[in-house]
């Protein structure tokens, strides 16, 4: 195992509780994450790519203000959520289909050249409606950028709890740029003016471009059919329309994905519902107006960032849905406190409390999703998942206006907030046998030591030892006869077995050693015969799960392919 892997903290006791424990935890799940060169990379791309947008958001806001009031920037931001929300399926069965590095690269060009011709345009003097193009596009360039990084992060991290603090680091970077990004864009724009914001939007993709390029990313996992496919088969293959489906009917086979993606969804409908019940809560119970909607947002900024650094710290808990369900019940019964007692000081306990669950919401999604996903399918489904997100906060953000008028500010957050969190309640029990689903499995470690299988992702790995089965053979038991069908890999998991070819002993393997890789790999009927010397137990693992795993990973096929050699020249 890595200097990574070790370094991510193992579940304590005595950690698990308190302020200090879960500071430190914190810590060395953060360590974890930046002593590894690419998680760091991307993490630090997407800081700067982060910042930029919100900052950039700022100033297209303005300019639109300026050019057509409030309405302006409504229209604007609805025909681009609209168009996002159309196009991630698409844009994300391009993602399945390329290398993620160069998905990111593109992404990265695209949204240079497009913020730098809206900079130009602005300097120019251009027709408005050149600008708000312009504005719009970077937005569906966004999308592959982010799939292409979610789907990565499982292929860079070491071990599942890495994968996890991961997460939690970009959500707690994104909720510091919902900080930084508007000031600087407003500081910007007081002192300067619109254009140097996008220019300023524009470096920051460059910057982000430049760390991408230095990613080393392992190739992924086939995607195209074995050559051996008949004619008939590759006829059947489903053009881009069914292909570019493919993320919403997975999501609807897996029961565990049905039910993270309806937990988030009920948490986005509260998400969108807060645009306007925020603006109301300023103007109804502060009675400050516009500057005590900043107050809130900047309140919900702090949860926010409290709620990442909690995400982080219980990484390596494997509690991954049931802090999702709270984090969906933070979004919930704090507004309903707030329907008991409305006032000040309730409104930003709230809203504190809903930025503390957005965080446990976004990071363990993202974790049971990479975990439980296929990889050829990853990044089709996170677009699926984008697509129902921005739909459902879409429909809070329509229909809390009319809630308010009919019911008035208590009553509508009863009503939106009470039924998502009876049905979080609800699924409490199907979220605590998920939480068994996605638990490490007892042979991960030992299938972890093999050194053909080091390559392989930490999503790939638990599938394979979800798949192994367990042998015992007794002493003197022949396990594989030379000449027989090549039918599974093995691994000594505890006793002794000798290999021999003929009359001729040529070794003796015991725990963490393996056998049945050359006629696998060489298609051929078993070269040696395996006799067990001493009471045996071995992990087998199937024929087809074996080749699919390593000869869709171009180093895992090699360590194989080195190992077969030696053994041949043995």
């Amino acid at each position: 195992m890595s200097e990574v892997g070790e370094a991510l903290p193992e579940r304590q006791d005595d950690a698990s509780t308190g302020v200090a424990g879960t500071l430190r935890e914190t810590r060395e799940s953060l360590r974890a994450v930046f002593r590894n060169p690419n998680l760091r990379r991307v993490q630090l791309a997407f800081a700067g790519s982060a910042i930029g947008d919100w900052a950039y958001g700022t100033a297209v806001a303005v300019w639109a203000y300026d050019i057509g009031g409030a309405q302006a920037v409504g229209v604007w931001m609805g025909v681009r959520f609209a168009l996002i929300a159309l196009c991630a399926p698409f844009s994300s069965a391009l993602v399945d289909r390329m290398p993620l590095k160069r998905v990111m690269i593109l992404s990265d060009l695209a949204r240079v050249l497009l913020v730098t011709a809206g900079a130009v345009c602005l300097f120019l003097d251009a027709p408005p409606w050149t600008i708000y193009v312009l504005a719009t596009l970077p937005g569906l360039f966004a999308t592959p950028f982010m799939v292409a990084q979610r789907s990565m992060l499982p292929v860079l991290a070491e071990r599942p709890e890495e994968l996890t603090a991961a997460n939690g680091t970009a959500s707690t970077i994104e909720s510091l740029a919902f900080f930084v990004g508007p000031a600087l864009g407003g500081l910007l724009i007081g002192i300067s003016s619109v254009p140097v914001v996008f220019v300023l939007n524009a470096a920051t993709f460059l910057w982000s471009l430049s760390l991408v390029l230095g990613l080393r990313v392992p190739p992924r996992a086939a995607r195209e059919r074995r050559s051996g496919a008949s004619t008939e088969e590759a006829e059947a293959a489903p053009g881009f329309l069914a292909e570019s489906m493919e993320g919403f009917r997975a999501i609807g086979r897996d029961r565990g994905l049905v039910l993270v993606t309806v937990a988030a969804s009920l948490q986005t409908i509260v998400a969108g519902a807060s645009a306007v019940f925020m603006v109301v809560m300023a103007a109804e119970v502060l009675g400050t107006g516009p500057e005590g909607l900043g107050y809130l947002q900047s309140v919900f900024g702090v949860g926010s960032v409290l709620g990442g650094f909690v995400a982080i710290a219980r990484s390596s808990r494997g509690r991954l849905a049931g802090d999702l369900t709270a984090g969906v019940l933070l979004w919930s019964l704090p507004l309903i406190l707030v329907t008991a007692m409305v006032s000040p000081w309730a409104c930003f306990a709230a809203v504190l409390l809903l930025g503390l669950g957005n965080p446990l919401v976004d990071v363990n999604l993202d974790t049971v999703i990479q975990r439980v996903t296929p990889e050829a399918v990853l990044g089709r489904v996170f677009g699926a998942l984008e697509t129902c997100f921005i739909s459902t906060m879409a429909i809070g953000a329509v229909v809390m206006p009319f809630l308010i008028e009919w019911l008035g500010l208590r009553w509508s957050l009863l009503v939106i907030a009470l039924p998502v969190g009876l049905v979080s309640v609800l699924g409490l029990g199907e979220m605590r046998r998920l939480d068994d689903r996605l638990r490490e499995p007892a042979d991960l470690p030992l299938l972890r030591s093999v050194d053909i299988f080091s390559p392989l992702s930490p999503a790939v790995l638990d599938g394979l030892a979800r798949g192994l089965t367990h042998v015992s053979v007794l002493a003197g038991e022949v396990v594989l006869s030379e000449g027989a069908e090549s039918d599974g890999f093995y691994i000594v998991e505890s006793g002794q077995v000798e290999v021999t070819q003929g009359e001729r002993v040529l070794r003796r393997e015991g725990p963490g050693d393996y056998f049945g890789e050359i006629g696998l790999l060489r298609d051929v009927p078993r070269t040696a015969t395996i006799t067990a010397v001493e009471d045996t137990v071995l992990l087998r693992m199937a024929r087809e799960d074996f080749l699919d795993a390593v000869t869709a990973q171009g180093d895992a096929r090699q360590v194989a392919e080195w190992t077969v050699v030696r053994r041949l020249a043995t």
